[in-house]
């Protein structure tokens, strides 16, 4: 059974974790909600963690050695409890480890701490990843969030007032997305000017991906406020949404999913990280209202 913790910072700024995935499920400031609600008619999440694949994986398995395992779209963190390790009253650390539900999965030793905190305007997550085995770990990690849209006044038309401001100008193409979320060679253009993606509904078939990007912050802007996201150590990002749903993702990840011809194992996976026995890895999201 999943447990909700909220978190309140002192400026009334709130937020509310669930130990299901460590998944953000409410992000308050002012009184306004600004996570997406989880409505299952159009998404039934909210903002989950990827781990520790990103995407999907070719055959819905991944190989390690002479074995193969089945792996779900986005693996399977965002499914799983989390324990509690600290808590305060705007501060948690929630935390997975390797177990025998995870092991059917991905035959390896690993600690995965999620730290959130509350603050003016604001949400920090902190995320360490840990091997506790005695074989390097191959792994990928990313954080889905999705917003409201439209979330300050306008509309989610074409002229309705949205887009996404990147910090750098960005490659106006990505890879086009083919049958089970593989990855395909061929690219389909995006419709970005430099830095800004205006946004409008109609444009959205499949998540644009951009590999290897150039900024480290992105913002979600609207007719008066902004949603600011800003990444450290998530070299890819991703911006998704559906036609006719009332939200809009910004996501960020270390990794992606395979592409529609790899047949390797997990250790060759496009962008996957290799992590030594003993050492822990560090990212983190910082999301900010700009009022």
């Amino acid at each position: 059974m999943s447990t909700r913790i909220d978190l309140t910072a002192p400026d009334g700024t709130t937020a509310t974790l669930s130990t299901h995935g460590a998944e953000p499920v409410s992000w308050r400031v002012g009184g306004t909600e600004y996570l997406w609600s989880g409505d299952p008619a159009h998404w039934n999440r909210h903002a989950p963690w990827l781990f520790p694949v990103v995407g999907a994986s070719a055959g819905g398995k991944v190989k390690v050695g002479s074995e193969s395992y089945p792996m779900a779209q986005h693996g399977f963190a965002r499914d799983l409890p989390f324990a509690v390790v600290e808590r305060s009253a705007d501060a948690v650390i929630l935390r997975l480890t390797d177990g025998p539900e995870t092991r059917v999965h991905y035959p390896f030793a690993f600690r995965l701490d999620i730290a959130a905190r509350v603050r003016l305007a604001g949400l920090d997550l902190d995320v360490t990843v840990a091997n506790t085995g005695d074989a390097p770990l191959p792994y990928a990690l990313g954080f889905h969030p999705a917003f409201p849209w439209p979330f300050a006044g306008g509309t989610r038309a074409k002229d309705g007032g949205y887009a996404v401001e990147f910090e750098q100008a960005e490659r106006p193409f990505a890879p086009q997305v083919g049958p089970g979320g593989l990855l395909l060679r061929e690219e389909q253009p995006i419709p970005i000017t430099g830095h800004t993606l205006p946004l409008d509904p109609s444009i959205f078939t499949e998540a644009f991906v951009f590999r290897n990007a150039k900024s480290r912050r992105m913002r979600f802007t609207g007719p008066d406020k902004a949603i600011r996201m800003e990444m450290a150590d998530f070299p890819h990002l991703a911006v998704w949404t559906k036609p006719t749903a009332p939200f809009l993702s910004l996501e960020c990840w270390t990794g992606y999913a395979d592409w529609a011809d790899f047949s390797g194992p997990l250790v060759a996976r496009d962008s996957q990280r290799l992590l030594p026995p003993g050492a822990q890895a560090r990212h983190g999201v910082r999301l900010t209202l700009e009022a």
